[in-house]
């Protein structure tokens, strides 16, 4: 069989983004919005996802399918990865906090949205490729190091928005400090085992929380 050539692989990336418009369209109740925003689409349409997975798996990575990319850890399915970007309100001049950078697809994503992405991730062999990745493909509004996600990036912030992508069973308090006042967090939430995904809004000393869905994320990993 002939390997998939960047033609291909354009055209799989359009039915992934498809499929993530059907999704929405579901889930709008939950979501509250039946559509990505379109400058979420435009990224969407653009990051060439095939990147950021194992060689092996490259022909499955416009599948609505999370994939496994080592250390126990996965890349979420296209349409979470989309509805939690779209659930932090990002403008062009937003200042992101991600946690949990994986090999980097999300974080290329928000790059292709946002001001500044920050980006903090435990696995060193990650960080290193999910750079690596991002620079070749121009992005130079991108930072990542290896460390505890949930203390934050204290010297970056304070954040318009911050994106974990591995459940907690609390909001981290050092990730509440770091958000700006009006400020959207967006995570999974593990109570007694049962995961969803909630949008926080920071108003003063508070943090207005909202529950979008149910969800199945690795927990995040902290360091002492």
């Amino acid at each position: 069989m002939k390997p998939l050539t960047d033609q291909h692989f354009a055209t799989l990336r359009r039915h992934m983004v498809e499929v993530i418009d059907i999704e929405f369209e579901l889930a709008a109740e939950a979501i509250g919005r039946p559509a990505p925003a379109p400058r979420l689409r435009e990224a969407l349409l653009a990051v060439p996802r095939h990147l950021f997975v194992p060689s092996e798996l490259k022909p499955m990575a416009y599948q609505n399918q999370p994939l496994p990319i080592g250390f126990g850890k996965t890349i979420s399915q296209p349409f979470m990865g989309a509805a939690m970007a779209e659930l932090l309100d990002l403008t062009d001049e937003s200042v992101v906090l991600e946690v949990g950078t994986g090999l980097g697809y999300l974080s290329a994503v928000l790059a292709s949205m946002a001001a500044e992405v920050y980006s903090v991730e435990v696995v060193e062999e990650f960080a290193a490729i999910a750079e690596i990745r991002l620079r070749e493909l121009g992005f130079a509004n991108f930072a990542v190091r290896v460390g505890d996600g949930s203390r934050g990036w204290e010297e970056a912030g304070p954040f318009d928005a911050i994106l974990v992508s591995a459940a907690v069973t609390d909001f981290p308090e050092a990730l509440f400090r770091q958000l700006k006042d009006g400020g959207r967090i967006v995570l999974p939430l593990d109570s007694s085992g049962s995961q969803r995904l909630v949008q926080g809004t920071r108003d003063g000393n508070q943090l207005i929380v909202r529950e979008i869905m149910a969800v199945t994320f690795t927990p995040l990993e902290t360091v002492f």
